[in-house]
């Protein structure tokens, strides 16, 4: 029976069906080409995935391991935990007077390294402040973005784009229109120069004083001076090296910032692996406090300046005040200051919209002033909500002070750093007074 069935089975494999369908006939050469390429193409790029013979992964820079006191592990009498490397051995006394006078030795000498290295570093420390301030603004963006599920290197790349983007299409707007009222202002200049010289004022004042002969007198000796002319000449080479130097600083902070908000997570977890184990909690509350204030408040005054700096263009273009565009930008760069800012920059403008007529600054004074009244009131009370809070005689200390110290960057981050100091104050130094 076995043999019959087996037969009969390939019997039935042998011969096919006449009803089924007949087998489909071999693919043309086209198509096992394409099969063949693509096969081909699969292979190299499996090899390309492999790693060369030899190759090793890229050291990384990682945070050490965490080692969690527990009652099951080997402590010392000191408390102290047995590590891989050993158990820690007794420390020397704190007491003993060669620990005191070496340790108050190096101590003294890491103060004075730290301030050889920072006194000769100056400009680099400031690029590091700006960088470091740029990145804290940018990062509530990325993790906006981020919560949107987002990878953290695209919401970098967003947020560094559109930042560019802005800047640069500001300044594409605003250099053509500086360079144009820069030549109107050297093609008008003789005129001016010329009505001034016949002026009755000027006429009346050369009578009194020779004013005339005196102007011609200096400016012979300043052609047939060699060294006015080599001031004029290192004078045009300083402002070049100067222009340089800014050109390579703007690269440097915008390089320094791509990396400081690429590695900022793992910067706070090193920040709050030093602090002790304990504390670490408290630290990382307080640390992600001040960071999401600074943020915040960088967001914000961008903001509040660029609000400021739209209505004063509009309002100066209404009442016809001149180099709008140039002094809009003048505004928003002083916007930023804050309290002090906007009442330089409306002076700033007032004294430039005399050159117009008395009735143009009034117009303008009156508008522009009024504007900060409600900016103060209700504009900025909106948008600064979840930044920081500082008292008002605060803040104004700390922008004076930042500014004498660091110029326009430390205007800038002084109400964040006095937030800061602030909380610091509220949450370690008081709630520790409060407990004696």
């Amino acid at each position: 029976m076995t043999d019959k069935t087996e037969e009969s089975s390939t019997g039935h494999e042998n011969h096919s069906d006449p009803g089924t369908a007949p087998s489909l006939p071999e693919a043309p050469a086209p198509a096992k080409q394409r099969r063949s390429a693509v096969k081909t193409l699969g292979v190299v790029v499996r090899r390309l995935r492999q790693p060369l013979p030899g190759a090793q992964p890229r050291l990384r820079f990682e945070i050490p391991p965490e080692y969690i006191h527990t009652e099951d592990q080997d402590t010392t009498d000191a408390g102290e935990t047995a590590t891989q490397f050993g158990r820690p051995g007794p420390r020397m006394s704190m007491q003993h007077p060669l620990y005191m006078g070496f340790m108050g030795t190096v101590g003294v000498g890491l103060a004075l390294l730290v301030y050889w290295i920072g006194s000769n570093n100056t400009q680099l420390l400031l690029w590091i402040v700006a960088a470091l301030f740029i990145a804290l603004g940018l990062e509530p963006v990325v993790g906006w973005l981020e919560n949107r599920r987002i990878p953290r290197p695209a919401g970098i790349l967003v947020a560094v784009t559109v930042l560019i983007s802005a800047v640069a299409g500001f300044f594409a707007t605003l250099i053509p229109t500086i360079v144009e009222q820069v030549t109107e202002i050297v093609v008008q200049a003789p005129t001016w120069v010329r009505d001034f010289i016949d002026s009755e004022f000027f006429r009346s004042v050369d009578d009194q004083f020779g004013v005339r002969d005196r102007i011609n007198e200096e400016l012979d000796k300043f052609v047939n001076n060699p060294e006015a002319m080599g001031g004029i000449f290192g004078g045009v080479v300083g402002f070049g090296s100067t222009l340089a130097n800014g050109l390579f600083g703007t690269l440097i902070v915008l390089v320094l910032s791509l990396y400081f908000l690429a590695a900022l997570p793992a910067m706070k977890k090193w920040g709050y692996r030093l602090a002790p184990r304990s504390r670490r909690a408290r630290v990382e509350a307080l640390s992600d406090e001040i960071t999401r204030s600074v943020g915040n408040y960088v967001i914000g005054q961008a903001c509040v300046a660029l609000l400021n700096a739209t209505f004063a263009f509009i309002v100066m273009s209404i009442v016809g005040v001149p180099f709008a565009l140039l002094l809009a930008f003048v505004v928003a760069l002083l916007a930023f200051i804050p309290l002090v800012g906007g009442m330089i920059a409306g002076m700033v403008v007032v004294l430039i919209s005399l050159t117009e007529g008395w009735q143009t600054a009034a117009i303008y004074g009156i508008c522009y002033f009024a504007y900060l009244q409600f900016e103060a009131y209700f504009i900025s009370p909106r948008i600064m909500q979840k930044a920081v809070a500082v008292p008002g005689a605060v803040a104004v200390i700390s922008v004076i002070a930042g500014g004498s110290l660091l110029g326009v960057l430390g205007a800038l981050i002084a109400i964040p750093t006095a937030a800061a100091i602030l909380l610091l104050v509220k949450e370690i130094y008081i709630v520790r007074q409060d407990k004696h």
